[in-house]
């Protein structure tokens, strides 16, 4: 049975790693005509093109009183654009299958674009228009500010997203992260058609642009299709420049009253940044304590023993002028203290004396055997060459991934956690009506891991 495991488990760690080096094989870096650089994959698998681009600067480019206005021009894009008003402009997508979409998020603005070969040509041709002349029509800004607003109430009414909301507004006043990014109810109310032409020649260009496609079509054939929808774009961006941030406030516990029978508990504090050494170490680390869904720590702990709740996660979020590690879970009101106080030992208890053998071996087996997962369509591979781009991991990083994670040892995830974790002091915020009088003390585990 031994032997029989070992040469399934060989067989599927060889299958991954052929998927892995395949894809890695035909990843093209190129330059257009004119002079735009993007990576590329040919996959003649199906007739079609796909593109996901982003221009660096998003939400963080809004005007200090006019939260929203980013995320509000990229929403009016394809709302009309040079001689087409907004219905004649989705009629020419939808009469040609072409799907094309645009957000803004904290860090960037992006888009994505699919369409049939035989449609490329007018595909970014329209993207191109959206781009380079969009309408900001009076009725297309209008209702476009009142699907805004609504989403800001929903918004409001939501414990989840209210938790998020008020979790940044506490670790970054001041700052750009620290405001919704679609906006408040009274921003969005100020932004005119002069902020998002503004916003549009101010973080559309050239310079901060970063593309990824796939398709039925050798490097040669794309690089036409990408100068037909950039070329025409200033050659460099206006942006305002940004201030790196921690978060504010660790160690504070905020309520936000809501009558609702479960309290939603968002936690958060320092993490590392993309770039940092310790990052991939803190990557495996975050998987055992509560990245892992079913074998996760606080899984195990919290739902499986307990049965406190039916979901609490972790994970790391590295942004451009931050890196945070976060948190969440929802448990009953009268459960709340006890649901925060189990995870927060948790961290403490990984952070002082790492992961077990059997943890460490069981998290790099999965993240490296769950890899080729993120490359099972058109979509994902340009998702994942773009992130790749953004965050200057390199054209080789696909090669060298599992390779960094295979290597990851007990030591390292040990460092990583006293970078981050020491005394697991974190900004939590809870929406809803918990009890947090103070609980018995926790009981010991049932017995040891590993």
């Amino acid at each position: 049975m031994k032997r029989t495991i070992v040469t399934i488990m060989t067989a599927i760690a060889l299958t991954v790693a052929s998927a892995v080096a395949s894809m890695a094989a035909k990843i093209e870096r190129a330059k257009t005509p004119g002079g735009i650089e993007f990576w590329h994959v040919r996959d003649d698998t199906l007739p079609m093109i796909s593109m996901e681009f982003a221009f660096r600067g998003g939400s963080t480019q809004d005007p200090a009183e006019k939260a929203g206005t980013a995320s509000m021009m990229a929403a009016v894009l394809d709302e009309g654009a040079g001689e087409l008003d907004a219905r004649a402009f989705q009629q020419q997508l939808e009469e040609r299958a072409i799907v094309l979409s645009f957000a803004a998020h904290r860090d960037t603005t992006r888009g994505s674009l699919k369409s049939l070969i035989e449609n490329g040509e007018q595909a970014f041709g329209l993207l191109n228009l959206a781009l380079t002349r969009p309408r900001f029509d009076d009725d297309a800004v209008e209702r476009i500010r009142a699907g805004t607003l609504a989403s800001i109430r929903r918004r409001m009414t939501d414990p989840g997203d209210l938790a998020q909301d008020r979790w940044f507004a506490r670790a970054f006043p001041n700052h750009p992260y620290g405001t919704p990014q679609r906006g408040t109810l009274e921003s969005v109310a100020k932004i005119g058609v002069d902020d998002l032409r503004a916003m549009h020649r101010g973080t559309l260009a050239r310079d901060n642009l970063k593309i990824a496609t796939i398709g039925a079509m050798d490097a040669a054939a794309a690089g036409l299709l990408v100068d037909r929808a950039f070329a025409g774009l200033p050659a460099k961006a206006k942006l305002v420049p940004v201030t790196y941030a921690s978060p504010q406030g660790v160690g504070e516990r905020n309520v936000v009253e809501m009558d609702v029978p479960q309290t939603v508990i968002m936690f958060g504090g320092a993490g590392l940044k993309r770039s940092d050494p310790d990052f991939i170490p803190a990557y495996v680390l975050n998987h055992i304590l509560g990245g892992g869904s079913f074998s996760s720590r606080l899984y195990l702990e919290v739902r499986e023993k307990r049965g406190l709740a039916y979901s609490v996660y972790s994970y790391l979020a590295p942004m451009d002028y931050s890196g945070l590690f976060m948190g969440g879970v929802s448990t009953r009101n009268d459960r709340a203290a006890e649901s925060l106080s189990i995870i927060l030992g948790e961290i403490r208890e990984i952070a002082a004396k790492g992961p077990t053998a059997e943890e460490l071996a069981k998290a790099k087996s999965y993240l490296i055997g769950s890899f080729p997962l993120r490359f099972d369509s058109s979509s994902k591979i340009a998702g994942q060459l773009l992130e790749i781009q953004l965050e200057n991991l390199g054209i080789d990083y696909i090669d060298r991934r599992n390779g960094l994670i295979e290597a990851v040892t007990a030591e390292d995830v040990k460092r990583a956690a006293n970078h981050f974790l020491t005394d697991a002091k974190m900004l939590v915020t809870l929406v809803g009506r918990p009890d947090l009088a103070p609980e018995p003390a926790r009981p010991a585990a049932p017995a040891p891991r590993g």
